[in-house]
């Protein structure tokens, strides 16, 4: 299709079942391709010779930072200025190859032909800013075919203070030489990387006890009425705790996504899947106001999904008024699997309630029908919302024990 790439454009248009490319009219070349799993990125394509020579492809980058529309365009012009001066981008980026890439040029095609292609766009900023922090500073002078061992396992060791980015910098870079061998920048099997020992490293489990959730109830009650919170915040924050589904996974959450005792989650870690839910949190989500395609809008912009910023700066006013600072948002979640574990579930069913890629092997021997995880999920919806229930009667002066039932609309902005 044929259209002027704008942010607008870039917004709104859908994956399909193929590649979409969508052709600039205003520069000739310029291209935004869609991929089926919705990673949007900017290219040219070109030819060097009349209508008769094969199309050249060269990738700018994914949407997002750096790169938006103009920016892209810029970079654009640049290249297809090279092409007509008789310069061959692609070309170019093969002899670069041959003559000898630096560790710094190898980063930047690991980004824009790999990360910026394959992962997604948070996962994206995480190892741009390891490959601009840690990588490009240390090794980014070095010749590709001339970094050893050593020179990786010197860096590693530079960042031992800090073990789990020490790690997750050495998973970079062993994806990157694994590309350079692809690539025909390293011979295969020279991934200097190799036999380099990650650092042991703390992980961290936390979960909400019933006191801890009644605490929670408390202050989500206390600050929808004072309004010192929005409530498509406080809801989000409900909606977490209930369905036990990671951060994006809600905040993407479009309400053709919401069927009968399911969410459909489009775009989780370990790939779409269906999440089932129990009685109490369809109840929930029946009460919520439908202003917005999205179950969460943001506040002052509803055609667009609440940020992640946005909830995560009202969870950290939430946590502080619950007196639970050391918890994160990503805790809510490892609550619903603690609750799934002391209710009986087995592993089976934990992974599939929470929507892991662990035991794939064996889950083809598992009853994979919902009725088992709705039930699951009916106990552990009734004990936090029961937790919830009594914080909230609590913020109302209330002496009489929770009883589980849907819990009331916050209270709505003038």
């Amino acid at each position: 299709m044929e259209a002027k790439i704008t942010k607008k454009l870039v917004d709104q248009v859908q994956a399909g079942d193929k590649d979409l490319l969508v052709f600039d009219t205003l520069l000739k070349g310029f291209v935004l391709k869609v991929t089926p799993k919705g990673a949007k990125v900017y290219l040219v394509i070109y030819r060097m010779g009349g209508r008769d020579s094969p199309k050249q492809k060269v990738t700018i980058g994914r949407h997002g930072s750096p790169w938006t529309p103009d920016q892209a365009r810029t970079e654009a012009e640049k290249l297809l200025a090279s092409v007509r001066q008789g310069t061959d981008p692609a070309a170019e980026k093969k002899a670069r190859t041959k003559r000898g890439a630096t560790v710094s040029d190898l980063a930047d095609d690991y980004l824009t032909q790999h990360v910026d292609v394959k992962n997604k766009p948070s996962t994206a900023t995480g190892f741009r800013r390891l490959v601009e922090k840690e990588i490009k500073p240390a090794l980014g002078k070095l010749q590709v075919d001339k970094v050893t061992r050593a020179d990786i396992a010197k860096l590693h060791h530079d960042m031992r203070d800090t073990p789990r980015q020490a790690n997750q910098t050495l998973a970079v870079l062993s994806k990157m030489f694994s590309l350079a061998e692809v690539w025909g920048m390293r011979p295969d099997e020279t991934n200097p990387c190799k036999k380099i020992e990650r650092y042991r490293e703390n992980k961290r489990e936390r979960f909400l006890s019933v006191p801890e959730v009644e605490r929670l109830g408390k202050a989500l009650a206390e600050l929808g009425e004072t309004m010192e919170v929005h409530e498509t915040i406080l809801s989000g924050i409900r909606l977490l705790l209930l369905t036990g589904c990671r951060v994006g996974e809600v905040l993407a959450l479009r309400w053709v996504d919401v069927v009968d005792g399911a969410i459909l989650i489009r775009d989780a870690k370990a790939g779409g899947r269906v999440h089932p839910i129990g009685a109490l949190a369809q109840a929930f989500l029946a009460e919520l106001p439908r202003e917005s395609e999205w179950v969460l809008p943001a506040p002052r912009s509803p055609r667009n999904p609440l940020p992640n910023t946005t909830i995560s700066h009202g969870w950290e006013a939430v946590r502080s008024k619950a007196g639970l600072e050391d918890v994160r948002l990503h805790d809510l979640r490892h609550t619903v699997g603690t609750y799934a574990g002391q209710a009986g579930a087995n592993a089976f069913l934990v992974r599939d309630k929470l929507g892991h890629k662990t035991l794939a092997m064996t889950g083809r021997y598992v009853n994979r029908d919902a009725d088992p995880i709705r039930e699951l999920s009916d106990k552990i919806e009734g004990r936090i919302m029961g937790a919830l229930k009594a914080g909230a009667a609590a913020a109302e002066g209330e002496t009489n024990g929770a009883e589980v039932v849907s819990l009331p609309a916050t209270k709505k902005r003038k």
